[in-house]
């Protein structure tokens, strides 16, 4: 059969101009498909050593292994996580630069009131990964041994007690000014570069209250060098179930997480972001993966990228009612 028989009067040429454009059609969907083709950017927005940077580094592997090309982790640290969200926000939406993003990215998005990246126009969610509660510690020379005890004491002297935090939008910081916040009373912020600082000046009494991520303080915990009082949780802590959490102990409704997702720039090929997801969920179900996250006090958060999208807006409208009543605002 010749084409003016198939095709009725369409001409050769045109016929010739039409593949020519399925062809090209093609294109895209044809690269997408062979996803990843060079290796991929994984930005950090802490230094190393951090939560955020340890479970990227775990995840990294897993995924190099699985999508055959290697996921290079960067930390670009600086203005509590924004100078990696503005790189991420403004790269190329192809899926070779990625952000894994803390509890502290949802809550700069109303604490810094010049933040120009948000989740929506230059951002996209890709995957929930994992998330922790953090523990409320003191040093055992403050005197108190309960939530009730601890709010007791600062009621009496107002503004007198200092906490510590890993750094200003953080997720200790966010419990400790929730915690204000709930119960009434006024504690005084020392922010710190980071949570291994903050450990070491507890440890001395240097400060005497703060809210840290489990991993790094529970053998100072099981050791007595620091006492615990409660988690930050809805449930108990599978690690510490020995502790009340903070709901428990007399703020009902108190829930602080500190937990880790994956965006992309925004308008990045859906093929794209849904492979992305469905091999992070099988990677945070393997065995040995449950065991490192487990390592760090991290459970795995297996999540659709639509399911994502919608928790962490959430986690932008809650934190924005703190900020706006404590007035925890940067520049």
């Amino acid at each position: 059969m010749g084409y003016g028989r198939r095709f009725g009067n369409t001409s050769k040429a045109t016929l010739g101009m039409g593949f020519a454009a399925l062809a090209l059609a093609v294109v895209p969907a044809s690269a997408q498909d062979k996803y990843p083709s060079k290796p991929v950017k994984l930005v950090v927005g802490f230094a190393a050593g951090g939560p955020a940077d340890i479970v990227a580094r775990v995840l990294g592997a897993k995924l190099s292994e699985s999508l055959g090309q290697q996921f290079v982790i960067e930390n670009r640290g600086g203005a509590g996580g924004t100078i990696a969200t503005e790189a991420v926000g403004r790269a190329d939406p192809d899926g070779y630069t990625l952000l894994m993003s803390p509890i502290a990215n949802a809550v700069n998005e109303s604490m810094y009131k010049n933040r120009r990246i948000k989740v929506g126009p230059d951002l996209m969610a890709v995957t929930s990964v994992a998330e922790t509660a953090n523990v409320l510690v003191v040093h055992s020379s403050l005197g108190v041994k309960s939530v009730a005890e601890l709010i007791a004491l600062a009621k009496s002297k107002p503004g007198d007690l200092v906490y510590a935090t890993a750094g200003r939008g953080s997720a200790t910081h966010l419990a400790s000014e929730l915690f204000d916040l709930m119960a009434g009373i006024k504690m005084r912020p020392v922010h710190y570069k980071g949570g291994g600082e903050t450990i070491k000046d507890l440890l001395t009494g240097e400060v005497k209250v703060m809210f840290s991520s489990i991993a790094p303080v529970l053998g100072f915990i099981r050791e007595g060098k620091m006492l615990g009082i409660a988690t930050t949780g809805l449930k108990r802590d599978a690690t510490l179930p020995e502790l009340p959490t903070v709901a428990e102990a007399g703020l009902p409704g108190f829930d602080v997480r500190l937990w880790l997702g994956v965006l992309a720039p925004a308008k990045t090929p859906n093929a794209i972001v849904e492979r992305l997801s469905a091999e992070t969920g099988k990677a945070l179900a393997t065995a040995d993966m449950k065991k490192t996250l487990g390592a760090q006090g991290f459970e795995p958060q297996i999540s659709t990228p639509a399911a994502f999208d919608q928790f962490y807006r959430s986690e932008v409208e809650k934190w924005a009612k703190v900020v706006a009543a404590t007035g925890m605002v940067g520049d």
